[in-house]
């Protein structure tokens, strides 16, 4: 799996980038050079993503701290995690029986009626919080940001509109993004692809599909903009120095 995301880039790519290049959302992430444990060796201290299925990753830093995003009772990933990530009070966006051993519970709603405002530093792993508005809860939806071996990663969420200058300066400069590309539960697929490119990350990963013609409808309209790979296996490792130049959907396996 390494080894074809390496030709993919080397194909899509005319210069990597160096690899001392910190971050650009918010700098250097605490801890860059803590002890590397990733699944799959990767010499370069990549981060590990792994689509458990819905709207829900597993993301795993170089020292071992382990993210599931929108977190719920259907999806579990097959380790226990350090940190979960909620981004609405959807039944399968959250839960309310967290596993014992989760270290922190990140809501993208606040329960007392607020708005959600996080920023956690945990090892080697930073996250926080870009509330937007969710369309038939009334409530509110989060774009989870987490900064993890030089990268800025993006999540969505269950994201009804398009983002305003706002949004976009406290996203700051993203890497990689989670996008749902369902078309009807979330945004409309082309307002969805116009919010890639005004973000402008190297990669995009789908998710949030709930079929296959739905995500070929997608990746159809996204093909003016982005080239396409898709993945046998539903993880991947990625580094700042295995970023295409060319922007790149890359679909990995599962639903």
């Amino acid at each position: 799996m390494i080894a074809r995301w390496t030709l993919l880039c080397a194909i899509l790519t005319a210069s990597l980038m160096a690899s001392g290049v910190q971050a650009a959302c918010t700098g250097a992430v605490a801890g860059r050079n803590g002890p590397l444990h990733l699944t799959g060796g990767d010499p370069e201290g990549g981060v590990s993503i792994t689509f458990l299925g819905h709207a829900s990753f597993l993301i795993e830093s170089p020292a071992w701290v382990r993210v599931v995003t929108d977190y719920n009772d259907a999806i579990r990933a097959p380790v226990t995690p350090d940190i979960v990530t909620m981004n609405n009070a959807h039944p399968m966006h959250y839960s309310e029986a967290v596993e014992p051993g989760v270290k922190y519970v990140l809501r993208g709603w606040d329960p007392a009626g607020g708005v959600a405002d996080h920023h956690l530093e945990y090892r080697d792993v930073r996250i926080r919080n870009v509330p937007t508005n969710v369309r038939e809860l009334g409530g509110t939806n989060s774009i989870f940001v987490f900064e993890v071996a030089d990268l800025c990663i993006a999540h969505l969420g269950h994201l009804h509109h398009a983002l305003t200058p706002t949004h976009l300066a406290e996203l700051g400069a993203i890497d990689v993004v989670m996008v749902p590309v369902d078309g009807a539960y979330t945004l409309n697929q082309t307002d969805m692809i116009e919010v890639l490119r005004q973000i402008g990350p190297k990669l995009v990963i789908p998710m949030h599909i709930f079929s296959e013609a739905r995500l070929e409808r997608f990746l159809a309209q996204a093909g003016a903009f982005y080239a396409v790979h898709r993945e046998a296996d539903a993880s991947v490792v990625v580094s700042r120095t295995s970023l295409p130049e060319a922007p790149t959907i890359l679909v990995l396996a599962g639903r």
